[in-house]
């Protein structure tokens, strides 16, 4: 077989058979339009080892003599009782490219085994990943794992991943590279609060503009791993897959198995070029979200579950003064919720409150000219509703008998247990329920709520994560399918459900049920990693943070919310004079520049502070250049701490186009805004602060400029207008 050569955006992808089976021999930098004899490639014997040259196969196996973690383990089931593990030997059947797809096929006829590997490499650099496993053979066959792994150059020495909790999520975590497996295992039934968004390999001290990086992320919303395994032999393979249950998945003679799609990134530009890569994709989808991303109040945090009809009106004219445009009403609106103990799973809107139905503020929220929104929870059921007492074989239990026929629950989390959509008859009653309140009300957007983990999650007495996971799929595609004009938001105790899985059926996601602006500036920076800011709401909360206690000036946590899709969580009935119209100010400055800031690049500059996060939204090139007077990039300079350095110094702002000429200003807050005083010390006034300052794109960037000095947890934001 001749090399498969895939090229995009300066990266190349070869596969080849030169070792005796598909192998992928390069993933990096671009190789160019020709590639030599790859067996020039084949490395010397060493003592003490297998006879050949040991390839690191699509799907590494020991029948290779391959000593690191497999790609493929499994069993045949005979008789009903499990057979041993097995090594597959894999063997190329077929193998086709386009120049930017490639599909091949290998099969073990002793083993009664094909896998079909799917690999495309999009226009922006970004690798999709897939395997299907069919069983041929006559008998049952248990997938306990099938992986996507990647190669990654000796180089790369250093590995990044993030890690997290509630109200903390996506925070960074770097180790040295070394010998042997780094594991990291979401066993949540969920994507995890701790899950890694990305896993990336990068040569010594690689940053955000610079240094080599192999990336990739897993497109699941179950139990998965992410791994990197270096062998003895100096190779690593970065990868991830689908954490199986014992006899999770066992597949009948014919039947298959499809892995979690990976998505990998390389860049010789730092985790920007990543960053670059997934942005690309994100953004040609078909479904990708267009049009202006509307301004978004949230009712959690201004009324909770008082769910008052006049205080409700009251908050959606504030709301619609202010310029808000989607107005959404969160949890407490259905039947017996008084609090969350009881009422998940009545998917009605409760009489005693709502005597009239939700229409009354329905119209008065359209009439006002925003959308209305509805937060919704249809995963979860509480043992206090009408549905689990008609239903309780519906519930999520461990064992075979249900929790009607007197089997064992698992423990409550959050006051509720899961709703078994596995089960035919709960996945048609949580359908139709979501699918009424969607035909009989005027609703534009729906909060979807995933509030606990899923653990002991069987299904007629074994493991069904897997299989709850794809009910969950289909549950969204289903209503999706029905009332495409509405937008569903992915929300799970905040950002517990972040992945390209659940993205590719939401439309935006909740990054964290934290506010606080100081812990939202490391979890948006993170979350934007992967997810473009038009997929992440991040919302201005009250004055004082719910979740910290923290108390931050209103223009830093607008800045902070700036760079996402922009709202509010917060009684803005009281915000008022001075206060209230900065509010109005920054709503607005929002509206002006969300085009820019929901198309551009996203760039995050290296500091030498680690007091100090500079990042911003740069402009793509329209057709014939940026025009002039248009807002080339908005840049955010934030001090998170206290730092050793009495001054800020000059700081470089990146990205921008070398040999254009630029003016920066300061937008937010300026000298006139009420939070000025707090957040700049001023003994003696930077002075391009008060006209501007106009420099190339190359001075900008290598040089920069200095800025204030600033209070701990305060930033200013800085408008950059190509001349």
């Amino acid at each position: 077989m001749h090399p498969l050569h895939l090229r995009s955006a300066g990266t190349s992808l070869v596969i080849s058979t030169h070792r005796g089976e598909a192998e992928i021999t390069h993933w990096g930098a671009d190789l160019g339009d020709s590639l030599p004899d790859l067996s020039i490639l084949n490395e010397p014997v060493p003592p003490s080892a297998a006879d050949t040259n040991v390839p690191a196969g699509l799907l590494p196996q020991a029948s290779s003599s391959w000593q690191g973690r497999p790609g493929l383990r499994g069993q045949r089931v005979i008789d009903g009782v499990p057979g041993f593990d097995f090594s597959v030997r894999l063997r190329v059947l077929s193998a086709t490219t386009d120049g930017s797809t490639a599909v091949v096929i290998q099969s073990d006829p002793d083993a009664g085994i094909t896998v079909t590997s799917n690999l495309t490499l999009h226009p922006g650099g970004l690798l999709e990943l897939r395997h299907e496993l069919r069983n041929d053979g006559t008998s049952p066959f248990q997938v306990d794992e099938l992986a996507t792994v990647l190669p990654v150059a000796p180089d790369a020495v250093e590995l990044l991943d993030l890690t997290g909790r509630w109200c903390r999520e996506r925070h960074p975590q770097r180790r040295p590279l070394q010998q042997g497996t780094w594991v990291r295992t979401g066993r949540h039934g969920r994507t995890g609060h701790d899950s890694s968004l990305l896993f990336a390999a990068g040569t010594a001290g690689f940053g955000n503009r610079h240094g080599k990086v192999w990336a990739t992320h897993l497109a699941w919303s179950g139990n998965h791993e992410q791994f990197a395994d270096s062998a003895a032999d100096g190779r690593t393979m970065i990868g991830g897959s689908e954490l199986l249950g014992a006899a999770e998945v066992v597949l009948q003679p014919g039947e298959s198995y499809t892995s979690p799609a990976l998505y990998a990134a390389y860049s010789d530009r730092g985790l920007d070029g990543i960053t670059e890569a997934f942005y690309s994709w994100f953004r040609s989808r078909p479904h990708h979200v267009s049009g202006p991303r509307p301004v978004v109040l949230n009712t959690w945090e201004a009324v909770y579950f008082d769910h008052n009809l006049d205080t409700l009106l009251e908050l959606a004219e504030s709301a619609a003064d202010l310029g808000v445009e989607r107005f959404v009403l969160d949890d407490g609106w259905f039947r017996g919720r008084r609090d969350d103990h009881a009422g998940l799973g009545d998917w009605y809107v409760d009489e005693t409150v709502w005597p009239k139905g939700l229409t009354p503020l329905i119209q008065a929220v359209t009439s006002r000219g925003m959308e209305f929104g509805l937060w919704v929870e249809p995963e979860m059921v509480n043992l206090d509703s009408d549905v689990a007492r008609a239903h309780p074989e519906w519930i999520v239990g461990p064992s075979v008998a249900s929790y009607k026929e007197g089997g064992r629950l698992p423990l409550e989390w959050r006051h509720q247990h899961v709703m078994d959509l596995v089960n035919p008859e709960a996945w048609q009653y949580v359908y139709d329920r979501i699918d009424a309140l969607l035909r009989e009300n005027d609703i534009s957007y729906l909060k979807w709520d995933q509030n606990r983990d899923l653990l002991e999650h069987g299904h007629a007495g074994r493991a069904s994560v897997h299989e709850q996971t794809l009910a969950a799929y289909r549950l969204f595609d289903a209503l999706r399918a029905a009332h495409p004009e509405v937008e569903i938001e992915s929300c799970s105790s905040g950002g517990a459900r972040v992945d390209l899985g659940i993205l590719e059926r939401t439309d935006r996601i909740w990054a964290s049920d934290c506010n606080d602006a100081l812990e939202r500036q490391t979890i948006q920076r993170w979350t934007g990693m992967v997810v473009p800011p038009e997929l992440v709401g991040s919302h201005i909360g009250p004055t004082t943070s719910h979740t910290t206690a923290r108390t931050h000036d209103l223009s830093f946590r607008a800045i902070t919310a700036l760079f996402g899709h922009f709202g509010m969580e917060w009684d803005v009935r009281a915000v008022r004079g001075a206060e209230r119209e900065e509010l109005k100010r920054f709503i607005a400055l929002y509206k002006a520049h969300r085009d820019l800031i929901h198309s551009g690049r996203m760039v995050r500059a290296d500091s030498h502070d680690e007091s100090l996060m500079v990042h911003g939204v740069v402009a793509s090139e329209y057709d014939g250049g940026i025009p002039a007077g248009a807002t080339a990039a908005l840049f955010a300079v934030v001090k998170t701490r206290t730092s050793f350095a009495e001054q800020v110094g000059r700081v470089s702002l990146p990205g921008l186009d070398s040999d254009r000429g630029y003016r920066v200003e300061l937008l937010f807050p300026t000298p006139e805004d009420p939070d000025y005083s707090h957040t700049v010390i001023e003994a003696q006034p930077v002075q391009w602060l008060a006209s501007g300052a106009e420099a190339s794109g190359r001075f900008l960037g290598e040089v920069g400029l200095p800025m204030p000095v600033l209070h701990p947890e305060h930033a200013v934001l800085l408008r950059i207008t190509a001349l």
